[in-house]
């Protein structure tokens, strides 16, 4: 997919085309196609805008999310306990945690700099943690991304609040890549040179199996490539309530979908 915007020179492009893919657009532009049809065909057109309609409820549902995600992506399960003490390292020295940048804000007015976006701030929660629990050093990967081409590296915000507000500055910054192949190919080339063979590598679970593909391919087999997901907490106590439009529910359904997306076109 990369290599296609780059050859039609309109990578730029990439987060609008993105966005227009992304739920609720489609089934907005259904349920106008379904609005137009109505005088010709009542019955078709009808049927179109209802099952916009429910398309548009159930792509805000926390349970439309969880279902997509494990019928689409399948992400892999938490470490264990017994794995994270089994990581310490002493008897790991080739290993490192490798966080991934979920974006940034590339102002925030109350900090007056740029800042993480939440996603990324809860995957640099984990990798932190997680390099407290084991000993192990951290590397966080994350540059610009193709919308924001001028704002700060997202590796070096997160360089700071780890160091500054968790206390564990980060072992290595990769602060060039724009998306999750870059990452990869960019993060593998800083760490084999050091010495590394064993990465446990952390973000989102929705976002796991293409970063852990990407990050295999980059590898090679002198390499191994060890998923650490996190975000995998389940919807709320009330079933129902899981099946109700909220913020979070689209949230989840795009990045999902994205995810699924970015599979299907071999991002």
């Amino acid at each position: 997919m990369n290599s296609l915007f780059a050859l039609l020179d309109i990578t730029a492009w990439k987060p609008v085309v993105t966005a227009l893919l992304l739920p609720p657009v489609p089934f907005l532009l259904m349920m106008l196609v379904g609005a137009r049809l109505i005088l010709p065909r009542r019955g078709l057109g009808w049927s179109v805008v209802l099952l916009g309609a429910v398309l548009v409820w159930l792509s805000g549902c926390v349970g439309a999310a969880q279902w997509l995600s494990q019928t689409l992506l399948q992400p892999p399960a938490a470490l264990s306990a017994a794995r994270v003490q089994a990581l310490r390292a002493p008897s790991n020295p080739s290993t490192a945690i490798v966080v991934l940048g979920g974006g940034l804000e590339p102002l925030a007015p109350e900090y007056g700099t740029g800042n993480l976006a939440y996603a990324s701030l809860e995957r640099l929660r984990y990798g932190v943690w997680l390099g407290r629990q084991t000993g192990l050093p951290v590397a966080f990967s994350g540059g610009v991304g193709w919308a924001q081409p001028d704002a700060m590296p997202e590796a070096r915000i997160a360089a700071t609040i780890a160091a500054g507000e968790f206390g564990r500055p980060l072992k290595w910054v990769e602060d060039q890549s724009r998306d999750t192949r870059e990452n990869a190919d960019r993060t593998v080339a800083l760490l084999r040179p050091a010495g590394i063979r064993h990465i446990v590598l952390v973000t989102h679970g929705w976002h796991m199996p293409r970063a852990l593909r990407a990050f295999r391919n980059a590898a090679g087999p002198d390499i191994r490539i060890e998923p650490a997901p996190m975000g995998l907490a389940r919807g709320t106590e009330l079933p129902v309530l899981n099946w109700m439009p909220s913020s979070k529910g689209l949230t989840d359904v795009r990045h999902i979908v994205r995810e699924w997306l970015g599979r299907v076109a071999g991002a």
